[in-house]
């Protein structure tokens, strides 16, 4: 049990430190000398529990994948009573937040756009999957504007939030949050009902305030 947990808690580190040099240096440019020595381990110990860099990778973006769709899980049991838009509006802020506190999540965020490596788990497709979901819950649930389709909707939202990773680069926490309050007070008037975009401004409002 203890040699299980010891390796438990070096793979963990090994996982940690190459989301830190993938977002510090890029897949190419990481070396496996560098994270070893980062998560404390010989380059030995490392390839014990990982073939190179692109099982790490993997791992990265695998561990990042479990977070979101935890995150969203939480969001759909908070968001439940006020709709799919809240649950949609929430996830928003939940990943702002993530990608500003979780360097596993803002290097997997990464990996899916750089070029030397092969993702195999696009998260921005995941999340604009997700995304589409909401917003057909939301069309059935009467919540759109007249006129307004699924489709539209969620090609504006996933437009409109894909810049969250350099928001939560290069704000603080409280300014990144107002900003994304006020990208959300533009766009939900234009695909969604009055009644509600006061009601999800309202929350997210409030959220904002207590944070």
């Amino acid at each position: 049990m203890v040699k299980q947990e010891r390796a438990a808690r070096t793979r963990e580190s090994l996982v940690r430190a190459a989301a830190e040099v993938f977002a510090e240096e890029g897949f190419t440019a990481a070396s496996i000398a560098v994270i070893s020595r980062r998560a404390g381990v010989t380059s030995g110990a490392l390839h014990f529990h990982f073939d190179g860099k692109t099982s790490l990778a993997l791992a990265v973006e695998e561990r990042a994948a479990r977070t979101l769709r935890e995150a969203a899980a939480a969001q759909d049991r908070r968001g439940n009573a006020d709709g799919p838009l809240r649950v949609l509006v929430g996830s928003t802020y939940t990943m702002l937040a993530l990608l500003a506190e979780d360097i596993v999540v803002r290097a997997a965020f990464a990996l899916c756009a750089d070029t030397g490596h092969s993702s195999r788990m696009d998260l921005r497709r995941q999340w604009r999957l997700w995304a589409a979901e909401l917003l057909v819950a939301a069309e059935r649930a009467g919540q759109l504007a007249e006129g307004v389709s699924p489709l539209e909707a969620t090609r504006l939202v996933v437009a409109v939030t894909v810049g969250l990773e350099g928001l939560a680069g290069v704000e603080p926490g409280r300014s990144a949050r107002q900003l994304l309050t006020r990208i959300w007070t533009v766009v939900l008037p234009g695909i969604a009902r009055d009644e509600a975009v006061a009601a999800v401004l309202a929350e997210a409002s409030e959220d904002n305030e207590t944070d």
